[in-house]
């Protein structure tokens, strides 16, 4: 029941999912009754089934959705239709004609092209049988309101609110930067606390895996927002209250880098976290200078988590340099001693300059 409760305090306080749900669940509805009012008025079926059925299952998340849905549904009605039809003119049974056409239709429902609707092919062939009436009249009633309540459906979902899914992309984007930030804070704060072992890399490991899914999720809503674009008119896109642009697919592509940044950056403390493994973690001091850093990049995740443009920072700068320069000399002296720590801190070295690339791109290097 809280879940519940607080679904509805967010639908009613402003956009968001659990209004769009509302909206959609609400359409469904309307796109029903309208088809039943039509289908029994035009067609004078006084039960008018076939028509509010379909109309309601096609009001989907988007319009090329219900357009696609519709004819896949619209065939395998029509299929169910005459198959059953068909098996009752062999048979002259209903259970003999039931057993001699739902097999091969449920067959059929697993054919790609009918996607999820397939199903309706088996089912239309039960409803048909069962209604007692095969005759080529009611065939052709049964199909006409299929195709009735396709018409409505489609038109009610185009043209009554059309969804548009942009908002998946914004909060997927904002989620992806807020928690890179949180990994590096969590990576930095171990590393500045001496406080890290294998045990503890590995939940390093664990988060950007989760970036990772959570990388997966965007590409996902980026799909979805090209879908629900297609189709929809321009001037009813526009009564829908919120942005009405997506952050551009650009977007997308860097933070699929900095997510591989840091997944190599978390594998390269494991890697040194690991006592059977040749390379060693670097010294306490560099360290400690590198979490300052990470401190820093992760400063800039949350920036853009909270969508404020990444504005030079003098102060910021001048710190990132003279945190690398100590870095680098640090490297420098491993690498003329010899010592087992230039390989790791080596490659930490970069993988902080490829985030500084990517989150930080106004400010000058060396």
């Amino acid at each position: 029941m809280g879940g519940a409760g607080r679904a509805v305090r967010a639908a009613w306080r402003g956009p968001g999912r659990e209004r769009d749900l509302v909206v959609q669940s609400l359409k469904a509805a309307g796109a029903a009754l309208l088809a039943w009012v039509v289908a029994k008025n035009l067609l004078g079926d006084p039960m008018a089934l076939m028509a509010p059925w379909v109309a309601l299952v096609l009001v989907q998340a988007t319009v090329f959705g219900s357009l696609r849905q519709a004819g896949q549904q619209c065939t395998a009605i029509c299929a169910g239709t005459l198959c059953a039809s068909a098996a009752q003119a062999v048979t002259g049974d209903p259970l003999g004609a039931l057993a001699l056409s739902v097999p091969p239709l449920m067959l059929l429902a697993n054919w790609p092209r009918f996607g999820d609707q397939g199903v309706y092919a088996a089912t239309t062939a039960v409803f048909t049988l069962a209604s007692g009436t095969v005759t080529p009249s009611a065939v052709g009633h049964r199909v006409g309101q299929a195709v009735l309540g396709a018409v409505i459906g489609v038109a009610v979902n185009a043209l009554v609110l059309p969804p548009v899914h942009l908002r998946d992309v914004r909060e997927n984007l904002t989620a992806l930067a807020r928690e890179v930030g949180e990994v590096l804070h969590a990576v930095a704060a171990g590393l500045r606390d001496g406080e890290w072992d294998a045990a503890t890399t590995t939940e390093w490991s664990r988060a950007a895996a989760r970036l990772e899914r959570r990388r997966d999720g965007l590409r996902s809503a980026r799909d979805w927002s090209r879908e629900s674009l297609r189709l929809t008119s321009g001037p009813l896109r526009g009564l829908r209250r919120g942005p009405l642009d997506a952050p551009p697919e650009a977007e997308d592509d860097r933070w699929s880098r900095v997510t591989a940044h840091v997944t190599a950056l978390t594998r390269t403390l494991a890697v040194a976290a690991d006592g059977d493994r040749t390379p060693a973690p670097p010294e306490e001091a560099a360290l400690r200078t590198y979490a300052r850093l990470l401190d820093l990049v992760g400063d800039a995740c949350q920036t853009d988590a909270a969508e404020r443009p990444p504005e030079p920072d003098s102060r910021r700068g001048a710190e990132m340099e003279e945190l690398r320069g100590r870095l680098e000399e640090s490297l420098r002296d491993h690498a003329g001693d010899g010592s087992p720590h230039t390989a790791v801190l080596g490659t930490l070295l970069l993988q902080v300059d490829n985030l500084w690339a990517e989150l930080i791109p106004a400010t000058p290097k060396r």
